[in-house]
Parts: structure tokens; C-alpha cells; sequence
């Protein structure tokens, strides 16, 4: 019996911040990531449906990019993260907390999902201030006001289609069947009558933007900047700048303009599917948390 070759040391370190940066554990087997074996019942989501396809494949690298960018539009969420957020000087531990967020819904008992979504709803009861809304005036908000919780779930909801639509495979029902799928999520976080086909989501985010909702100002360049460039060096600053650029990529005209970025002139998809399969590889063919899923629907027969 022939042992496999060692990992390449570089590789090795690569792997290890990668993990860390999404499961946040070296490992990539967080303790709420094993937890997920746990519980009694199917969870939310169907085995291989729309849902845990999307999430588990590479496109959500550029997806989680996407979703921060467009999220920062509205002046009301981006409030909630330049007053309460720790990103520039934690920008991994803000990922790790919204990545252990979608998975443990994504893949978890529903026990599991109830309680990470509490866990989430008790950090916005203490998230509130004043912004300035996009007619000029100033607004006060919490993190638990419906039109904010509704504008992050579809920037969410469009950032992870789009994102998979351009570099992951097919979806299990289309579009629309993920949309309708990840509106259970949507209903988790007390949202009324989240879009549920992709003309909804579509028409939903058009909505913000012709009511004047959405806007640039300062603080949005100041995360543009710090996206564009963030703390990551090595090979993994290389590849981030290429999924930088396919973030922006996914974007059509009138929200990159807003966002005051311009599409990459290099060959991003090609670049960006090549980057995306590295780092498949890099990241091995370890456990993960569908796995984790797998193993407790076995468990209970199902």
C-alpha cells in the first residue's frame, strides 16, 4: 500500500489560511462545522438541492466578495458595519462569523439554524445609529429594521446566484429554485415575503435602486478600498486580487458605475475559473460540512 506524497509546504500554509478565513480553524473542521453531524432532524435544506449546491461550491469565494460590495450601497447597512463592525481590524473574523452563519443554516439540524440565527438576532439588538439615507436626510437605525434585513438577504440572495451562475455549475432547478430556496432564509431572519424567483430578486434590487435607496459616498469608497486591497499577502493576496476582479465582473453597468469600479481589461473568467480550481485542489478533499450534513442524515435514515 503506496502512501500519498506529502503536501508541498506551500501549499500546505495556503490551505491553512484558506481554512482558517472560511470555516476558521486551520482544519477547516471548526467545532461548529462537527456539530453539524449532530442533531435530529433534515435541516432546512434538501441533500444536493439548489441551496447546498450554491454554497458549496468555489464560486462563493468571489460570491462573499460580491455580497460586501453591494451590500455597502445601502447607507443604512453600511452604517451598521462602519459603526459596530471590526472588519480593517479583524477582516477574517467577520468572515468566519457570516461563513459559520450560512453554513450552519445551510447544513445544519434545524435546532441549529433556529439557535445561529438567535445567535445573530441578539448581535443586532445592540446595533443602532443614525445615517444619512440616500434623499439627503438623516435616518436613525437598528440592525433588526426590516427594510435593512431585507436589502442584506437580497444582495446576499444576488451576490451568491450571479457569482455561481458565472463560475460554478449548474443549479438543481435553475435560478429560481435556488431563490425560492434561499428564501427560508430569508423568512428566518423575520423578512415578509422574500423574493422567491430570480425576476423577483432582480426586480426587488432594481426597486432599491430607482427609489434612490442606494448611494456612494465616502465610506463607500473607503470599503471599495479596503476590498480592493485588504491584509492578505503571498499567493493568496495574488489570487484574492483576481477574485476582486471577478466580483466586479458580475456586476452590470449601473452598479459598478455607483460602486465607482470598472471592469478588469485581463482575461477574468478564464483567470478566475484557473484561480478557483487551485485553490480547490489547495484545499484538499478533506471532511467539510456537507459531509458533516451527510452523516447525520445517514444516521437518522434519512
Amino acid at each position: 500500500m503506496t502512501s500519498s506524497p506529502p503536501v508541498p509546504a506551500p501549499v500546505a500554509r495556503l490551505r491553512a489560511k484558506l481554512l482558517t478565513a472560511l470555516a476558521g480553524d486551520p482544519t477547516g473542521m471548526a467545532p461548529y462545522v462537527r456539530a453539524i453531524a449532530e442533531g435530529d432532524d433534515a435541516g432546512y435544506f434538501v441533500e444536493n438541492g439548489p441551496a447546498w449546491t450554491v454554497h458549496a461550491g468555489m464560486g462563493t469565494l468571489v460570491a462573499g466578495i460580491r455580497a460586501l460590495l453591494l451590500q455597502a450601497l445601502h447607507p443604512g447597512a453600511l452604517a451598521g458595519v462602519h459603526d459596530w463592525s471590526r472588519y480593517r481590524e479583524d477582516p477574517i473574523g467577520r468572515l468566519t462569523g457570516t461563513v459559520r452563519w450560512v453554513i450552519t443554516l445551510t447544513y445544519g439540524s434545524k435546532s441549529q439554524a433556529d439557535a445561529e440565527t438567535a445567535r445573530v438576532g441578539r448581535f443586532h439588538q445592540r446595533v443602532q445609529g443614525a445615517y444619512v439615507a440616500g434623499d439627503g436626510g438623516e435616518r436613525r437605525y437598528t440592525a433588526e429594521d426590516h427594510d435593512l434585513v431585507r436589502w442584506v438577504h437580497i444582495a446576499f440572495t444576488d451576490a451568491f446566484l450571479r457569482s455561481h451562475q458565472a463560475y460554478g455549475g449548474a443549479i438543481p432547478g435553475g435560478p429560481d429554485a435556488y431563490v425560492a430556496d434561499w428564501a427560508t432564509a430569508g423568512r428566518l431572519m423575520r423578512i415578509p415575503d422574500p423574493p422567491r424567483t430570480e425576476a423577483a430578486l432582480r426586480a426587488e434590487l432594481e426597486g432599491f435602486l430607482d427609489r434612490g435607496e442606494l448611494r456612494r459616498d465616502e465610506r463607500v469608497d473607503d470599503v471599495v478600498r479596503f476590498l480592493r486591497k485588504p491584509p492578505f499577502t503571498g499567493l493568496m493576496g495574488v489570487a484574492y486580487r483576481v477574485l476582486f476582479a471577478a466580483a466586479v465582473a458580475t456586476f452590470p453597468p449601473r452598479l459598478r458605475k455607483l460602486l465607482g469600479v470598472r471592469r478588469s481589461w485581463l482575461p477574468v473568467k478564464t483567470t478566475t475559473r484557473l484561480i478557483l480550481r487551485i485553490t480547490e485542489r489547495a484545499l484538499g478533499s478533506g471532511p467539510r460540512a456537507q459531509d458533516m450534513a451527510r452523516l447525520r442524515l445517514r444516521r437518522l435514515g434519512l
